[in-house]
């Protein structure tokens, strides 16, 4: 970027400092030609890319990429006292760039694109009328299959089918399978249509889509109210989430299903968690809350979790747990339930370090 930013300066006449004579006395003779600050950006890139330099043009401005272009189909010949002088003031211009900014408010959003409130650059992208630059396609690859399939069934089936062919394989087989079937047997068919689409058209169909996201009202929330929800009632007692659970099923069940499809408690440990995991499982627990959990399961589901787990550690621990379950004698209530919260919270931590997985429930059907 730091070569672009010298790119810039040269095609707006910014001097990089006096040229030093050229060596050689023949060589001295001779003066370079006077040249525009565009001619001498076209000298220099033209130049680079003749060394084999990776040059980041598409960083540039659109206006100033097509303006580079044309310039340098109209440079023609260049002496070499000439190619020597402005290879010394770009170089000059370079040593003297201590420090580069982004082109425009477009660069300075997508340099700030995580470090400022989505809010705040939403609006200053609205206010000033400016669109993200670069590659829209990568920020819509970025989605996941459900909101492209949002996208793909509000839009006409040829849009559709460029997005599918525009996204990776494995990206757009999810796709297809978010999408009902009559659906997405069209969209298929109409990506056999797409041979004749245009780049230009393309890039302006993945502005238009990445626009519409632009468009969306920014959440206050990341997660969704089931997810929340659910995430509280993981930490309920057990009296409290069945009655609100109940409660919620009288005000919206469909909600209600929804929360219950987030809630992990001791009792999903059988149908949730592959036998493989269990070791991991217990490592992270304390002892003495593991006993309490184990000991003080008394409904029939938190039973089956304690001999799920006995059944999946080695003989000789699983033993001497249950020696101590013995020692230990009855556990309150309040007690084993709070233990079985802290065996859900190291399943949970073990979950976000992506160290084990849940089993999906159409997984333990089939």
């Amino acid at each position: 970027m730091q070569d672009n930013n010298a790119l810039i300066q040269l095609d707006a006449g910014v001097p990089g400092g006096t040229p030093a004579p050229v060596a050689g006395a023949e060589e001295e003779r001779v003066v370079p030609r006077e040249l525009s600050g565009r001619e001498k950006a076209a000298i220099v890139v033209r130049l680079l890319l003749t060394e084999g330099a990776d040059i980041p043009l598409e960083e540039l401005p659109e206006d100033l990429q097509e303006t580079l272009t044309h310039q340098m189909g109209r440079m023609g010949l260049v002496d070499r006292v000439t190619l020597a002088s402005v290879a010394r003031e770009f170089s000059d211009a370079l040593a003297g760039v201590g420090l580069s900014f982004p082109h425009g408010l477009a660069g300075a959003l997508d340099a700030m694109n995580g470090k400022i409130a989505p809010t705040t650059a939403a609006r200053l992208r609205k206010e000033a009328g400016v669109r993200q630059i670069g590659d829209p396609w990568q920020r819509l690859r970025a989605l996941d299959a459900e909101e492209l399939a949002t996208m793909a069934q509000a839009e006409s089936t040829e849009v559709a089918a460029v997005m599918l062919s525009k996204l990776d394989t494995a990206k757009a087989a999810e796709l297809l399978g978010q999408l009902p079937g009559p659906v997405a047997r069209r969209i298929t068919y109409a990506v056999s249509q797409t041979g004749k689409v245009t780049p230009e058209a393309v890039d302006r169909i993945g502005w238009s889509l990445a626009a519409q996201l632009d468009q969306r009202p920014i959440a206050a929330f990341k997660d969704a109210p089931g997810e929340r929800v659910g995430a509280i009632l993981n930490q309920s007692a057990a009296a409290t989430r069945d009655g609100l659970l109940n409660a919620l099923d009288e005000e919206d069940a469909e909600f209600a299903d929804t929360v219950r499809k987030v809630i992990f408690t001791f009792a999903h440990i059988p149908t949730r968690i592959a036998p493989r995991d269990v070791p991991a499982v217990i490592r992270g627990v304390d002892q003495a809350v593991l006993i309490n959990a184990l000991a003080g399961a008394q409904t029939e589901g938190d039973q089956a979790a304690a001999e799920f787990v006995l059944a999946n550690i080695s003989s000789r621990m699983a033993d001497n747990l249950r020696e101590e379950m013995g020692e230990r004698g009855k556990v309150k209530q309040a007690d084993a339930e709070q233990a079985m919260t802290e065996v859900v919270g190291a399943i949970r931590a073990l979950l976000d370090e992506g160290a084990i997985t849940l089993v999906e429930p159409e997984e333990e059907e089939a």
